[in-house]
């Protein structure tokens, strides 16, 4: 059986930065994730970058945002998984797009959503004719650090009022 070699990719971003880690299946996803983007939050800054898997195998890019935009190819590079991407963000948040990245028809899966400190999980293999690269999962965050109590609750409650996600 052939080698395979594991690796965590740490998502380099500062804290106020969202993404979203997903894989899709072709080239012209990243011109429909850009359009999903800009349909759904078109004050918010965006980079996004596609690591496309046969052919030329280049690191496919848009955004309205050159920071976020050059992140995103930076961090694709650096996780190097055929067929997958990444969304960041600023002035938005996950939360506004989802739905709508995941009924793009090309992907086919969402790892994570999140503006947490990520570590990708990666596999990385012998394929006829080169080398081929697969994220088998992610560690999004920390652990848990107890059971919400009676005081976190009215704090959580109280934070979707606060950001306008509850009335």
């Amino acid at each position: 059986m052939d080698e395979v070699k594991f690796k965590l990719v740490e998502i380099e971003k500062s804290d106020d930065i969202n993404f979203i880690l997903g894989q899709t299946h072709f080239i012209k996803s990243v011109e429909d994730l850009y359009e999903a983007m800009k349909n759904n939050v078109p004050n918010g800054k965006f980079g996004i970058a596609f690591c496309e898997a046969s052919g030329a195998c280049k690191i496919r890019s848009e955004g309205n945002d050159t920071v976020l935009k050059k992140l995103a190819e930076k961090n694709a590079m650096n996780i190097g998984a055929g067929h997958t991407f990444l969304i960041f963000m600023k002035d938005c948040y996950p939360l506004n797009v989802l739905n709508t990245i995941k009924n793009v028809p090309e992907v086919c899966s969402i790892f994570c959503a999140t503006a947490n400190p990520t570590n990708v999980v990666v596999a990385e293999s012998k394929l006829e004719g080169g080398i081929g690269r697969g994220i088998l999962g992610v560690i999004d965050g920390f652990i848990p650090k107890g059971i919400e109590n009676n005081e976190d609750f009215s704090w959580r409650k109280k934070l979707l009022r606060d950001i306008g996600y509850k009335l």
